[in-house]
């Protein structure tokens, strides 16, 4: 039921599918246009609106108005949430890693003039580290930061933690989407087909992922044929136009007030595939309180991933779902405490708290 009071209708009818929301969804699909296709209209606004602000670049607009977002966002999240210890040091973790690692370092990088670097990203989600015409001219820490990151220390920390380490802790789309998204996550269709599309597109982004890193890396090494390099070329320059901007911005931010806040991690995003299928084979789940759950719906309507959770605690399940972002949304909405994240490293459960909403 809608809220009385302007403010409270304004709220309810962008959060859920409003005209408001429609014109939302609008204003971000044209941002980032403007973002990543400025430049091919013959003058590019956003750039002309970084150079005022006395900015280097249009992309230093970007990750200043990005980063905003995370720290407002958060804000609130931290208030509505202040009761539950897991989402408050999650959240403040998630806005720190944006803060220091996805935006002051890099900047701060390049005014001691050092290569710019962003130490929270890995292959697949940051494909051109491992593009040897990229990493290879940059310093050896770097070399071995993405290397080792992507190859060790992103699958081991998926086996032991889940891919909630880095989904909803570090990765700068999940920190979007649980910050000044969090309002937007009922959005999620929890329909059949939705699945269905989930799992074919996610897992046939990353085997594109894979080919075209091995086509970039073939045609780096050793003396290739000039096909080979131009093929190369050619896939890793579609790659970053069809993923890394239309997929991951245009649509992925664009579709928050309308698909909600996961449309890019749900579908397409490379990382988050692989590590779903680490996911399955580590020991982190859900787990079910036994012949407790009264059915209400609110865990599977507030899961962002589009997981029918209920349907799991209705039959007593414990599960492991490779869509799984652990954030824990399900089970801090719980009115019976059914639920909980079960830590792999321990036999305790990391069990949220809950009381009635503000």
């Amino acid at each position: 039921m809608r809220r009385a009071g302007a403010l409270h209708w304004l709220k309810h009818d962008v959060t859920h599918r409003g005209i408001t929301a429609w014109l939302l969804s609008f204003v971000l699909f044209a941002f980032y246009l403007l973002l990543y296709f400025g430049d091919r209209i013959g003058h590019d606004p956003i750039q002309r609106i970084a150079m005022a602000m006395r900015l280097p670049s249009k992309w230093s607009l970007y990750g200043l108005l990005y980063t905003s977002a995370v720290l407002i966002g958060g804000g609130f999240v931290l208030r509505k949430y202040r009761h539950n210890r897991y989402q408050v040091v999650r959240t403040i973790v998630v806005m720190t890693v944006q803060t220091t690692l996805a935006f002051a370092l890099p900047y701060l990088l390049v005014f001691l003039k050092q290569p710019e670097f962003y130490f929270s990203y890995w292959w697949p989600l940051k494909i051109e580290y491992f593009y040897p015409s990229e990493i290879l001219h940059k310093p050896l820490f770097y070399v071995l930061w993405s290397v080792l990151g992507s190859l060790v220390l992103v699958p081991l920390l998926g086996l032991l933690f889940g891919k909630r380490w880095y989904c909803s802790w570090v990765c700068g789309c999940g920190g979007l989407a649980n910050t000044a998204g969090d309002g937007f996550r009922q959005l999620s269709s929890k329909s059949t087909v939705a699945w269905r599309f989930e799992q074919v597109a996610i897992h046939s982004l990353l085997i594109i992922c894979l080919l075209v890193t091995a086509l970039a890396i073939v045609g780096s090494i050793g003396a290739p044929s000039e096909t080979v390099r131009a093929a190369a070329n050619s896939a890793t320059s579609w790659y970053g136009f069809v993923v890394g901007a239309l997929l991951s911005g245009v649509i992925g931010v664009g579709l928050y007030p309308i698909g909600g806040t996961r449309v890019w991690c749900r579908n397409f995003c490379p990382m988050a595939a692989l590590l779903g299928l680490i996911q399955k084979a580590g020991r982190f789940r859900i787990r079910v309180k036994r012949d407790m759950c009264i059915s209400c719906g609110l865990c599977s309507k507030y899961c962002e991933m589009g997981i029918d959770v209920r349907s799991y605690a209705q039959r007593n399940e414990s599960f492991t779902r490779a869509s799984c972002v652990g954030c824990g949304m399900c089970a801090e909405v719980c009115p019976r405490g059914v639920l909980a994240l079960e830590s792999p490293s321990r036999a305790k459960l990391v069990r949220i708290r809950t009381r009635p909403r503000d």
